[in-house]
């Protein structure tokens, strides 16, 4: 039974839904693709934001395509205490209740009622490789780093799907925590 997989680090970013990219960069706006990212039909956009909170903002957000059906903005706990808003952490999509900020784009302004998450550790995995690791869609496993700043991650979600390729996802936090890289080996512990 398998239990390696490749890490990948990320940082500050927001998804946006076609309602609100037309707002904030013009109507019938598509966005200009920088680079792909590791799972398929994802990228990072050449498009950024700024964001506004309570206390601060925060600038040159990232906009990752492609758009979403809601428009989520990912930050890390320092990040939020940098805007001024509640450190919600969350799976991806699950934005009911958490913070607002306001967004600005160079045609117009965003403002988010929710939206603002600290996204969940998780993992993707194709189905075909859940059959390889022994596991489902929404398991809860523990992962195992190694080296000199190792730890245990507990409370991972998987996320399993015929569109997913293998990765864990942690943010830049987390990370740093456990001095990891992107493409780094962790291993999954149950």
């Amino acid at each position: 039974m398998k239990t390696k997989l490749p890490i990948g680090i990320s940082n500050r970013h927001i998804h946006l839904s076609q309602e609100d990219l037309n707002i904030l960069f013009g109507n019938d706006y598509k966005l200009v693709k920088k680079k792909d990212l590791a799972q398929p039909g994802q990228f990072a956009a050449e498009e950024k934001v700024d964001i506004v909170g309570p206390k601060r903002s925060i600038e040159g957000i990232r906009v990752l395509g492609p758009v979403r059906k809601s428009t989520q903005v990912e930050i890390s706990v320092s990040d939020a205490f940098t805007l001024g808003v509640d450190p919600v952490v969350r799976n991806s999509g699950d934005i009911k209740g958490t913070p607002g900020v306001k967004i600005i784009g160079p045609k117009g302004e965003v403002e988010l009622k929710e939206g603002v998450i600290v996204a969940a550790r998780h993992i993707h995995m194709h189905t075909d490789e859940a059959v390889e690791f022994g596991v489902k869609d929404q398991d809860i496993v523990s992962v195992k780093v190694d080296g000199f700043r190792g730890l245990t991650y507990q409370n991972v979600l998987v996320r399993v799907g015929d569109a997913h390729k293998l990765e864990m996802h942690v943010d830049i936090e987390e990370g740093n925590a456990a001095g990891l890289k992107n493409g780094n080996i962790v291993e999954i512990i149950k």
